[in-house]
């Protein structure tokens, strides 16, 4: 077997050329079709300079001219007395004129896939009901109970909770078993489950997320990797053999309001130690990874047989990289991305699709140009 994810060549993907040399010119200004482009092209190469837009959108010096005096108020200052143009500081937060050209772009790349990875994070699941564990704040709002005693998301989800306050770690988990067996997968796990079907070499998960909504989605078992483990499988905290077992008889009593497990503990069924989620915790030296090796294998293969996948990544962010440095890993194989992300997305990236949506809009959003395609 070739080593996992194994690095080729690294491949571009540029936008295609919105404008050539001998299309005639439109009126100026900001009403150009151009003007989306060329300010997004500012942005991303933080030149403002009239040779980049001429080089790029293969434009004249006049129009080029045009659109960046167009620019002016928008994106870009201008000192007179310097005679230098620069990005205004708040630039880069203004809004995607061109979301509905990425949609569309996206719609197109998704119809000519051979193969697709979704590799999705904890924003894919907000969508769904889910809480956002963004910062102290997000996750103390979703546990207040966790919030009066301070305890942060880091110290909870830990082995050493499950060592040091057991009931308190178990009715941290309890409470989000519970949620994640009650909530139901929004309509983008539909969608994507629909696409990837419609695929010659169909498409692979690989997600950050316990919560098993891609199963409950209908994505088959074989083609998904939870890199951090599953809420629904239980390991041994003295790891007597090494098992792992599922939770389906486990029916958690928590006390929602302390933040506490009810009654008796789950337990090892072989030696009777206490059991903990087979869950990649923080600081989590004693995770039991056999499952998610099985699972990356299987990632493994699949990525040895198919054509460069495409590669959607959802809600992945920076804090937790994992999913963010696959797709990485993904992009110098090269594969294409698309990436939705509400918080983390580079709207002004020329060569990959970046949409700042949430998961369920983007997906959506992009099933309206597929539709319009047929």
């Amino acid at each position: 077997m070739a080593q996992s994810f194994g690095l080729r060549h690294n491949l571009s993907h540029p936008w295609p050329m919105m404008a050539a040399m001998n299309t005639p010119t439109p009126s100026a200004g900001r009403d150009d079709p151009l003007y989306p482009r060329a300010r997004q092209l500012v942005l991303f190469r933080r030149d403002p300079g009239i040779a980049t837009l001429q080089r790029t959108l293969r434009i004249g010096h006049q129009r080029a001219t045009q659109l960046r005096d167009a620019m002016l108020g928008d994106i870009l200052d201008h000192d007179e007395q310097e005679q230098r143009w620069r990005i205004a500081d708040a630039a880069q937060d203004g809004p995607d004129l061109l979301v509905q050209n990425k949609l569309a772009k996206a719609a197109h790349w998704i119809s000519a896939a051979q193969s697709m990875v979704i590799a999705a994070g904890a924003g894919m699941g907000i969508d769904s009901g889910l809480p956002d564990y963004r910062g102290d704040e997000g996750f103390w709002r979703a546990y207040p109970a966790l919030a009066r005693s301070r305890l942060r998301f880091e110290s909870i989800a830990s082995p050493q909770a499950f060592q040091e306050r057991p009931a308190t770690a178990w009715g941290f988990y309890g409470q989000r078993l519970q949620l994640y067996r009650a909530a139901t997968p929004h309509a983008g796990f539909g969608l994507l489950h629909a696409w990837g079907q419609r695929m010659q070499q169909g498409c692979f998960v690989f997600t950050s997320n316990v919560d098993g909504h891609f199963q409950k989605a209908g994505f088959p078992a074989a083609r998904i990797y939870e890199c951090h483990g599953s809420i629904h499988r239980l390991q041994c905290t003295a790891n007597c053999s090494g098992d792992i077992w599922f939770t389906a008889d486990l029916r958690p009593q928590v006390d929602e309001a302390a933040c506490e497990w009810l009654g008796e503990l789950p337990a090892c069924p072989r030696c009777g130690a206490l059991a903990r989620p087979n869950v990649l915790m923080f600081d989590d030296w004693h995770w039991n990874h056999a499952r998610s090796q099985q699972q990356r294998a299987l990632l493994d293969v699949w990525l040895d047989s198919a054509q460069t996948p495409l590669v959607i990544e959802i809600g992945a962010g920076r804090a937790s990289p994992t999913v963010r440095n696959f797709t990485r890993r993904m992009q110098q194989r090269g594969s294409r991305l698309i990436r939705v992300n509400l918080h983390e997305a580079n709207i002004h990236n020329l060569g990959d699709i970046e949409l700042a949506l949430g998961a369920r809009e983007a997906l959506e959003g992009i099933q309206q140009h597929r539709a319009a395609l047929v």
